[in-house]
């Protein structure tokens, strides 16, 4: 399968990576002359042009667009000469309809990946159209399934699979250097903390994806009567972790 990515920046390159890391498709990208992503290039190997003209000779069976919302009409309806049979990925916060506009006749669907897609253990939210073939589902799926957990929700709730998916790494990022200072504080070394700490996340992560039960129902698993645990969540009641968290996700979404 033969895809392009169209914008290689933070988004873009990180689908790269883990695509490329999969060595499954035909990679290449369509960017503006820029040194970084030609090195990109060099790196992993994929064909790099600098105009949209170009990406017509490729002859995609996928293209995915990661530019930037404000340019990515006018971009993709210089892409509205590919096939019929190209297929439009779009993760560039544009809705189904205003791209349906400027790609008629073709099958577009909107993603909110995360930058974890990277090391291909992205969370990648999904709106599908009515509509659309099972041949094109089934293609799509080929190609995120490669990146990380799909999730599949209405359009209308990508916004806020974006704030948590996307944001939340930062989020828990902030958590994991706090756990570090506190780990350093007792004795251990910082390296040392930085993996403990990020295989607890990674194991924490894929226990409840995995288990389907309840965040709180896992919390309770490790909170013994009277234990080290309790203390602590206890502590964190107390200094209000949980609302942070809240609000944290609220002032993303754009909350006042």
């Amino acid at each position: 399968m033969k895809i392009t990515i169209i914008g290689v920046g933070n988004m873009g390159s990180a689908i790269m990576k883990g695509l490329s890391r999969t060595q499954n498709f035909t990679l290449s990208a369509m960017n503006p002359v820029n040194s970084r992503v030609t090195s990109l290039a060099e790196k992993l190997g994929f064909k790099l042009v600098n105009t949209n003209s170009e990406v017509v000779n490729l002859t995609p069976d996928i293209v995915i667009l990661t530019t930037p919302a404000p340019i990515t009409t006018a971009v993709a309806k210089e892409l509205a000469v590919l096939n019929d049979h190209t297929i439009f990925i779009s993760a560039a916060g544009i809705t189904h309809a205003d791209l349906a506009k400027v790609l008629p006749n073709k099958e577009i669907v909107n993603i909110i990946p995360n930058t974890p897609v990277e090391v291909n253990a992205g969370t990648i939210g999904l709106a599908l159209p009515t509509g659309i073939s099972a041949e094109s589902i089934s293609k799509v799926m080929t190609v995120l399934d490669s990146l990380g957990d799909v999730i599949e929700v209405p359009e209308r709730q990508l916004d806020i699979i974006g704030v948590i998916g996307g944001c939340g790494p930062a989020f828990v990022d902030v958590m994991m250097d706090a756990m570090s200072d506190a780990a350093v504080k007792h004795g251990l070394d910082r390296q040392t903390a930085y993996e403990v700490i990020a295989s607890m996340v990674k194991g924490t992560g894929t226990l409840a994806y995995d288990s389907k039960l309840a965040p709180a129902l896992l919390r309770d698993q490790v909170t013994s009567p009277a234990g080290t645990t309790i203390k602590g969540v206890e502590a964190l009641e107390k200094n209000g972790f949980r609302y942070a968290m809240m609000d944290a996700v609220n002032k993303a979404n754009g909350e006042a």
